[in-house]
């Protein structure tokens, strides 16, 4: 199920959606497919740093573009994390090896490994009040550093807490 928790999770946070900007880092997987798509349908402006050889697919960008042409929000993608963060309000990230991709493992550590790490770091070209969210469940060490996932930008846990009551309210609807 997708988190369609999240921009409540950043509405609770900010008290809007309006004037945000998103910069996900890593590996452009199905979090970040539905990030660029769903922020271009929300007027949320968003930025990716991936590797080239990790970006987004061309068929997902052509998609969110069309998006973001339509609500006025702006997609940019990157190989720079520093310049995907700039600005931003929240900083986002997933695993960077999938389930279904453990064969890859090596390959995908050595091509995000250190650079595209979420680290406290990061947060130095951010907005000042930037928050760190993942969908969980964290790698660690890889995706992300520890002091930023247990530091106090981080709302992970208010977002777990959200996806649990959208899904039971998902479910409630449908029975």
């Amino acid at each position: 199920m997708p988190d369609s928790c999240r921009p409540l999770t950043v509405w609770e946070h900010f008290n809007t959606l309006k004037n945000l900007k998103v910069a996900y880092i890593g590996d452009a997987n199905n979090v970040c497919n539905q990030l660029v798509i769903g922020c271009g349908k929300m007027g949320i402006d968003i930025a990716v740093a991936s590797p080239p050889e990790y970006t987004l697919r061309k068929e997902i960008l052509t998609q969110a573009m069309e998006n973001a042409r339509e609500s006025e929000s702006s997609i940019e993608v990157s190989i720079e994390p520093a310049q995907a963060v700039k600005n931003a309000h929240v900083v986002y990230t997933d695993v960077f090896v999938s389930m279904g991709f453990e064969h890859e493992k090596s390959a995908r550590l050595v091509a995000l490994l250190p650079k595209y790490q979420v680290t406290a770091d990061i947060f130095e070209y951010t907005s000042e009040h930037a928050i760190f969210m993942h969908c969980l469940s964290a790698h660690r060490g890889e995706e992300v550093s520890d002091d930023v996932i247990d530091g106090p930008r981080s709302i992970v846990w208010d977002q777990a807490e959200n996806r649990l009551h959208t899904e039971k309210a998902i479910l409630a609807y449908l029975l």
